[in-house]
């Protein structure tokens, strides 16, 4: 099996290294990283980098595609190449997956249309233009389309697709092994929950369009 997971400049990390922490322990499977070009693909701070070591022409037929997000998406939403390639790859991939923002690149090329799907909560208004249906969910399955919510969200993306592919004890195992059992300090991690003035003080600076 191979798992191809997407970068562009100015990613969020998390988005694509969590799926790679719980995905990647798929047995016999194969973690790649790919890209418009090889080498270093810088994240949304350009402080941290990493390696694109096959370009998206190299993989043409992934199993496994995983899209991440971050401020970078914006400007990928109208780049061809890389929607052409989500086309091409989807139209035999097992899974087409995506964490964070990524979800709005899926519906950008097309794959999300009549489907339920999530996203960061700042941007799920924004699927309602491609077609979609948003969701509040950390995590949505729609037939072989599965998104997470925002950054962190993506871990548990990883996890249930390990479930379905490897089985429940499997990923279990990983989520022992890499010690997910969140217990965050404060209980401020959806806009539901937060203070209402720090949802306020980022719709206000979102890029994203209030729908």
């Amino acid at each position: 099996m191979q798992i191809a997971i997407v970068l562009f400049d100015r990613f969020t990390a998390l988005d694509a290294v969590g799926p790679y922490e719980t995905l990647g322990r798929l047995p016999d499977a194969e973690t790649v990283f790919v890209a418009e070009r090889t080498g270093p693909v810088r994240n949304e701070t350009g402080d941290l980098a990493l390696t694109a070591d096959r370009t998206l022409a190299d993989v043409p037929r992934p199993d496994v595609v995983v899209v991440p997000g971050g401020p970078g998406q914006t400007p990928q939403m109208e780049n061809g190449a890389l929607l052409d390639w989500l086309r091409t790859a989807d139209a035999t991939s097992t899974w087409t997956t995506s964490v964070c923002t990524g979800s709005l690149l899926l519906a950008a090329a097309g794959l999300l249309r009549g489907r339920r799907a999530t996203s960061h909560w700042l941007a799920l208004g924004q699927l309602k233009r491609f077609g979609v249906e948003p969701t509040g969910e950390r995590v949505v399955t729609d037939g072989k389309y599965v998104t997470a919510a925002g950054v962190s969200s993506g871990i548990d993306m990883g996890l249930t697709l390990l479930g379905r592919i490897a089985g429940d004890e499997h990923a279990q195992a990983v989520q022992l092994l890499t010690e997910y059992d969140p217990q965050p300090p404060y209980d401020a991690g959806s806009p539901r929950k937060a203070p209402a003035h720090l949802v306020e003080e980022f719709r206000s600076r979102s890029r994203f369009v209030l729908t």
